[in-house]
């Protein structure tokens, strides 16, 4: 993919060597044959490869965690007998090449299988996320016509719930339901071990084209109602520089082309692009093992786990989101004095990673952060890639090989230096020839699909200025800057200066509405577990103790940044609104803050 001579380049210590970025841009080109299947690439390949070697030698492909101890693993060739067996299920169902099928599963063995079986069939796989209620899930199914779903018990009810609503919607197959969630047979639903069981044999793959539709996923509708993004089996081959950047060139030992022992990991949900083409198909794809987490089974995210997690399966290579390293700084503040790591590369995205977590990383998980930023439409396009290029603090990175990245003006001209525009990517790379990353539109919605697009730039949808040394840094999403008296506010450096104080552990900056000034800063606070634990046992004069607070906040923000970004309000809360794919819902607390003016205006009147 990208020359191995231009990585020894930067490599070496001789600071004379010019910056290798700009000639990996040059020197790098797209290899995209007519014909490419991901289940071929991430499964079937290693699957032969290790057919005639002892079970002992095979390559392992997913290793399930347990919280409560022993260890079990699944091989390459273990996922491609299970994935031809699913296939054939499949198929006497009558899915058919291009129908949709949902997996509405967490990440466990099966939900792998699931992927790897929909894609050789030439079908479509449609993740959703186990946390989808009933309406999401009835929005979802009804919207893509899918005809199977596949869930296991974490989403089974949800899906019966919905059944009736969805006459697309043919067949359940159940995994390991338990026993107060029985199959019900008569329903049209199959229990996965039973109808697996009836096929040991090979399934026939389709010849996919690159161009064909793998996988519809739905955008988190942070913004708006949720969008089926219909996207090609090209679009893994698109992910993959990105991806071997992010991580530090994952999947190969150092500067050799020798196969690494890369063990890769990610919290993020198979369900989303996160964890699907930012975990688990690119380390498939390079025949290494992933770590499954079932949340479901094991329990929600947590510092603790995260950390016995990595040190326990000797995990190399991680995703996280800012959100997660935060709860994990503010949790261990020197987490190698408890946890024997093995961390090479740490990649983060969803939001602004900060400069706080940026030396976290580099300071006490011995790993400078590479920061990402991508969309379910266009993924894995700007980063960080601290063996190749180094990190600024606090940017989103550059452009990676392959992709023509730029910030652009309303009229789709490129922005000068230092002036905030739209973060966008061009349909052609520096070559002229087409970006394999594509989405191949919005699941019939043309005029939204076109929407998204000025000449050959598709538009993000976020703001971003560059530097002299072409370098983003994140202004925010168009629709989270706002002006307070005048001034343009950007939330994410003033979340980012709070996150810096020892009692807050996460933050979310808003406008509140003012009749004198437009709208003031305000921000809505998680505070770390210390001072949970001292604001409640200051129970009595809680009003008092989080006055003082308040104000100790507000002074630390006026001494770090603009007087006009401290926030004039601060409200302590639980838990921020997030989306399942752990971004900040911030328009949520927007228009909280803007229906309670409204009230108020209503009772002065």
């Amino acid at each position: 993919m990208i020359k191995k001579a231009h990585i020894q380049r930067s490599q070496d210590s001789d600071k004379r060597m010019p910056d290798p970025y700009a000639a990996m841009h040059q020197g790098f080109a797209w290899q995209v044959d007519e014909h490419f299947n991901i289940a071929e690439v991430c499964c079937s390949r290693w699957a032969r490869a290790d057919a005639h070697k002892p079970d002992a030698m095979k390559s392992i492909a997913i290793k399930p965690y347990r919280t409560c101890g022993g260890s079990i693993f699944y091989t390459y060739f273990e996922l491609e007998k299970a994935a031809a067996a699913l296939s054939h299920v499949l198929a006497g169902l009558g899915v058919q090449r291009g129908d949709r099928v949902a997996i509405v599963m967490p990440q466990r063995f099966e939900t792998a299988v699931a992927y790897m079986a929909v894609f050789q069939m030439g079908a479509v796989a449609m993740p959703l996320s186990m946390l989808f209620g009933p309406e999401a899930l009835a929005f979802r199914l009804q919207d893509s016509e899918a005809v199977v779903a596949m869930c296991d018990d974490s989403s089974i009810v949800s899906i019966r719930a919905v059944r009736a609503q969805c006459p697309a919607l043919r067949s359940v197959i159940a995994v390991d339901v338990t026993v107060d969630v029985t199959v019900d047979v008569a329903g049209g639903e199959l229990d996965y071990a039973a109808a697996v069981a009836k096929y040991q044999h090979t399934f026939q793959a389709v010849k996919t084209k690159a161009e064909e539709a793998a996988i519809l996923i739905y955008t988190s509708g942070t913004t708006g109602p949720p969008k089926g993004a219909l996207l090609p089996h090209r679009a893994l081959i698109g992910n993959l520089p990105g991806f071997v950047c992010s991580q530090n060139w994952f999947g190969f030992d150092g500067l050799t082309n020798e196969k690494s022992d890369a063990v890769f990991w990610s919290p993020a949900d198979w369900a989303w692009t996160g964890g699907l083409m930012d975990a688990l198909l690119p380390t498939l794809y390079f025949g290494r093992p992933i770590v499954a987490l079932n949340t479901h089974r094991d329990g929600r995210f947590s510092p603790e786990l995260a950390f016995s997690l990595m040190a326990a399966q000797g995990v190399t290579h991680t995703f996280l989101f800012p959100t997660a390293l935060k709860a994990m700084m503010k949790a261990y503040p020197t987490p190698r004095q408890h946890f024997k790591l093995q961390l090479q590369g740490i990649m983060s995205a969803g939001e602004a990673v900060g400069d706080a977590v940026f030396d976290y990383c580099r300071d006490q998980l011995g790993v400078v952060v590479n920061e990402m930023f991508g969309q379910t439409e266009i993924n894995y396009v700007v980063g960080n890639c601290a063996v190749l290029w180094p990190a600024k603090p606090g940017s989103m990175g550059k452009g990676y090989p392959g992709h023509r990245v730029a910030v652009i003006d309303d009229d789709g001209n490129e922005c000068a230096v230092g002036v905030p525009g739209d973060v966008a990517v061009n349909r052609f790379d520096v070559h002229g020839v087409p970006d394999p990353i594509f989405f191949l539109g919005y699941w019939r919605k043309d005029a939204a699909t076109q929407a998204k697009f000025t000449g050959d730039w598709c538009r993000t949808g976020d703001l971003a200025r560059v530097d002299a040394d072409g370098y983003l840094w994140y202004e925010g999403r168009a629709d989270d800057v706002f002006k307070a008296a005048g001034y343009r506010i950007g939330p994410g450096e003033i979340e980012n200066c709070l996150v810096k104080h020892p009692a807050v552990a996460n933050a979310a900056v808003v406008p509140k509405p003012d009749k004198a000034r437009g709208a003031v800063v305000k921000a809505y606070v998680v505070l770390a577990p210390d001072f949970i634990a001292a604001r409640a046992h200051r129970d009595c004069h809680r009003a008092d103790f989080d006055a003082e607070l308040t104000a100790s906040l507000q002074a630390h923000v006026k001494n770090l940044l603009a007087p006009y970004e401290y926030p004039k309000d601060i409200e302590f809360i639980d838990a921020l609104p997030m989306t399942t794919t752990g971004k900040v819902q911030r328009r949520v607390l927007r228009l909280q803050e803007e229906e309670r003016f409204k009230a108020q205006q209503t009772d002065a009147s």
